[in-house]
């Protein structure tokens, strides 16, 4: 399929584009504010302003966005595939969350750059595509940007939608601007849904027929981790039986807390990792931590755990490769207190069984898979230190390997219809 050109737009499009314009000049001066708060990178903020700050490789470039963290990196499975087809391919990664790229730079696969996506207003978004000359634009889950995607069409570069997520909710939230979904579809020469209802809430937003190729997260590759802390950290903590929770927030951290109090009581070994979703919560965590009466030593501190410490604090950001690989079991967090869940095949790829609460509805059709399976558990209030116990000593190597490789095996032909597209340009 050809790169969309020349399409009408309707009065919601119109409305955005101009009002895009009217807002450019007030963007540097969001930008400033944002970086007094401590929310920008003040050595990268420009490339929210559509200023490079790496040079373009040669030859041909893909360029992926996705919002965060975690979107990005499920991107990894994708671009392996692609490459694998057409070993020269270059890839430009974007996202907006500051938060995101460090640990999106120490995860990226060989020919990847990072930068942070151009806030979308038109001389911002015409300076890095000037700049970066992308043969295909590749948006994924739910971050579009009207503008930009208009901008990637109108100057011949093919645009496709993959990993999309629609849920119900998200669907009542964007029913009213259906009329500039519609126009932001009718860019894409490729569409591809999770699942079906997905499909079903794009169709109704006025896309074309999507194809449905499921979510890229079963097939991620595994989060990285330093060799030499590791094997530093694994030294320390032999003998011990360790967990993690992973990316927790105040609502799992109660039945963390808890479960953590009971098995000190049932075996003085268990030590828990406790990595909140947010760092900078130290304080108060530490002050539960002291009421509940565990002991506690903060990954901040640069100590190790000692035989009596009952919980490690990891109050940094991106290590959970780490974490996870020191691990026997993981409570993935958000999944109390009505969050909707975090992604459990971080984990799952590590070899690492996970128990959840009940709270799954970002990873529903994940959530249901692994359980039947029985790779994932989920527990009521009060149930976490018991499932810890037993779920410890599983092996969930084999089954998770099978069904990340399935997953990977997947993707082959959405790579080769994305690779395509570039073929296809005129």
């Amino acid at each position: 399929m050809k790169a969309a050109r020349n399409i009408s737009t309707g009065w919601q499009m119109r409305a955005y584009l101009a009002l895009r314009l009217c807002l450019q000049p007030l963007v540097p001066l969001l930008l400033q504010r944002r970086l007094r708060q401590n929310k920008e990178d003040p050595l990268r903020m420009g490339e929210k302003l559509g200023k490079a700050t790496q040079a373009r490789p040669t030859g041909q470039l893909v360029w992926l966005h996705a919002v965060g963290l975690g979107e990005v990196l499920a991107l990894r499975p994708i671009i392996l595939q692609m490459q694998a087809a057409a070993p020269d391919l270059h890839f430009l990664i974007t996202s907006t969350a500051r938060s995101s790229a460090h640990v999106i730079g120490a995860n990226l696969p060989p020919r990847c750059q990072h930068q942070f996506l151009p806030l979308d207003a038109p001389r911002f978004v015409k300076a890095f595509l000037q700049h970066w000359r992308p043969d295909l634009a590749i948006w994924s889950e739910q971050d579009l940007w009207p503008g930009a995607i208009v901008d990637c069409a109108a100057a011949g570069i093919p645009v496709a939608y993959i990993n999309a997520r629609i849920s119900a909710d998200s669907y009542r939230r964007r029913a009213w601007l259906r009329g500039l979904y519609r126009d932001v579809f009718a860019r894409f020469s490729l569409i591809a849904a999770q699942d079906e209802a997905t499909a079903a809430h794009l169709l109704a937003l006025g896309s074309k027929p999507a194809l449905v190729t499921g979510s890229l997260k079963p097939a991620a590759e595994p989060l990285a981790a330093d060799p030499d802390d590791l094997a530093d950290m694994r030294k320390a903590l032999h003998g011990r039986k360790v967990w993690v929770a992973a990316s927790t927030h105040a609502a799992d951290e109660g039945e963390v807390i808890a479960a953590q109090a009971r098995l000190t009581t049932i075996d003085p070994a268990w030590l828990l990792i406790l990595t909140p979703r947010l760092p900078n919560r130290t304080e108060a965590l530490c002050a539960a931590l002291d009421a509940a009466g565990l002991t506690h030593v903060q990954r901040s501190d640069g100590r190790l755990p000692q035989q009596d410490t009952s919980v490690w604090l990891a109050d940094s950001f991106g290590e959970l490769g780490l974490w996870y690989r020191l691990a026997q079991v993981a409570f993935v967090g958000a999944s109390f207190g009505g969050l909707g869940g975090h992604n459990p095949w971080e984990a799952l790829c590590l070899s690492v069984p996970v128990i959840h609460g009940p709270d799954t509805q970002n990873f529903s059709d994940d959530y249901a898979l692994l359980d039947a399976k029985g790779l994932a558990k989920k527990i009521a209030q009060g149930a976490l230190a018991d499932a810890v116990a037993t779920t410890a000593a599983e092996v969930a190597g084999p089954k998770a390997d099978a069904l990340i490789a399935s997953a990977r095996a997947a993707l082959g032909p959405l790579a080769q219809d994305l690779l395509e597209l570039m073929e296809d340009r005129t």
